[in-house]
């Protein structure tokens, strides 16, 4: 008796072995498939790329407050228009003319009246101008707007994370459950082939009439169409799964049944963590600068400049040609009909519907959170009445099969104990991936799944 209590032991405790290794590596496994999910999920891929898209808006923020360099040039040719008269034949030739008769030579000439056009014919201007922020505080909010935006699509990326790997797990738990089933209906369906070789020969022994034999051909029958559902049921499970991890819908899929619940502490279960609020917070914050932004029309803009150029006529270029003009500008918006001051209204009651929207998501947070836990604490109660039934509908096929052998009970007796040791079976299996999947709705529910 010691001796069979010590084996007893023993195996048990190998079971227990085999189990917890079992089901460490069917975590591993789903682990797996769930970095491979990430990393090939096009929906990540496109918020990837609008995350990088805020980077280099935030490096274009940045360079607003450096140095800029532009080269500019203008070439004008100009006919008529407006003139100035410069009368300098009036001025001088009378002067010009006494000098000639006073030293007897003509080296003063007689000079025509000029009419000089103020259009520049055949003129050019070509200059370098830089120029430098020295005061400007819309840059200053702006920078911290494009700096915010990437923590807020960060965070949109980890949501589209999440809620991928909640979906994972679930096709995963529902692939593993339909495996499962069909295993099931064929340890179902040797017993029921054992039952008609059992009625089969005790027919021709002329023990029992022909209806239990024709009765057990159903049951064959019944199995087999309940077989073909759960094989059919894999395949959608399998399309479904191998679609999220953007593979091909007939790719294979590794499962490893366990037969461990998933535990999870309720009582510090929470939704601080989840992304929803953190959008919610990081766009309050942006909306802040916003109205920051709304308001730096009071500080005045101050900024420098400097030209290095060269402007002529007829394309000539020299020592005269070239200048430099250095300068310092300022721009301050004294009055604009009230419209900053809308501009501001405007974002303030922005920051007021986000408040009320940010109390609403966390209720709404909450919520689904309490109903995952009532669902996750009914499929847990469910599975231990499952597995209670399940070992009682054991023994009691047991029992019936061995009298029915004997000739002490009625056909009908074992196939109901039959039919009830399968439906526990079935029962048993649903009720621990209904666990699991209830278990990745709280997971979801309180962001605790570790993304890396």
């Amino acid at each position: 008796m010691k001796t069979l209590k010590v084996k007893f032991t023993k195996h048990a405790l190998l079971f227990c072995l085999m189990a917890v290794s079992q089901f460490s590596f069917a975590q591993a496994t789903l682990d797996d498939y769930i970095r491979e999910g990430i990393a090939s999920n096009q929906s990540i891929k496109e918020q990837d790329f609008l995350l990088e898209k805020s980077v280099y808006a935030l490096k274009e923020a940045k360079s607003l407050f450096l140095p800029s360099v532009t080269f500019s040039t203008t070439y004008t040719k100009a006919d008529g228009g407006r003139a100035i008269e410069f009368p300098s034949g009036d001025l001088l030739n009378k002067a010009y003319a006494t000098l000639n008769t006073l030293t007897g030579t003509n080296n003063f000439p007689q000079l025509q009246n000029q009419s000089i056009q103020l259009n520049p014919d055949n003129f050019y201007d070509a200059k370098f101008r830089t120029s430098l922020p020295l005061l400007n505080a819309e840059l200053i909010y702006n920078k911290r707007i494009k700096n915010q935006q990437i923590d807020l699509q960060k965070t949109e990326v980890l949501l589209y994370k999440r809620e991928l790997v909640k979906e994972i797990k679930k096709a995963y738990y529902q692939f593993a459950k339909a495996d499962n089933a069909i295993k099931i209906y064929e340890s179902s369906m040797k017993l029921v082939k054992e039952n008609n070789r059992i009625n089969t020969a005790l027919f021709n022994n002329q023990k029992i009439n022909r209806t239990a034999v024709i009765r057990s051909e159903n049951e064959i029958s019944k199995i087999n169409a309940h077989l073909v559902t759960a094989q059919q049921n894999k395949k959608s499970a399998q399309s479904y799964f191998n679609f999220l991890l953007n593979k091909p819908l007939t790719d294979s899929i590794n499962v490893d049944t366990d037969t461990a619940l998933p535990v999870i502490e309720l009582t510090e279960a929470d939704v601080s963590r989840r992304e929803e609020l953190a959008k919610i917070k990081t766009a309050m914050q942006i909306n802040e600068n916003v109205e920051g932004l709304t308001k730096s029309y009071i500080i005045p803009k101050v900024g420098t400049f400097l030209d290095l150029g060269s402007q002529a006529f007829d394309f000539k270029f020299n020592q005269d040609s070239r200048y430099y003009l250095f300068g310092v500008n300022m721009e301050w918006n004294l009055f604009a009909s009230g419209k900053n001051i809308y501009k501001r209204k405007q974002v303030e009651s922005q920051q007021k519907s986000l408040s009320a929207e940010s109390s609403y998501v966390e209720t709404q947070l909450k919520t689904q959170l309490n109903i995952a836990k009532n669902d996750f604490q009914s499929a847990v109660a469910q599975h231990d009445a499952a597995e209670k039934q399940l070992k009682t509908t054991d023994q009691y096929y047991k029992d019936e099969l061995r009298l029915y052998k004997e000739g002490q009970a009625l056909y009908i007796e074992l196939l109901d104990a039959q039919n009830q040791l399968i439906n526990a079976q079935l029962e048993a299996n649903i009720a621990l991936f209904d666990a699991w999947i209830r278990y990745a709705d709280i997971e979801r529910a309180t962001a605790s799944f570790n993304i890396n």
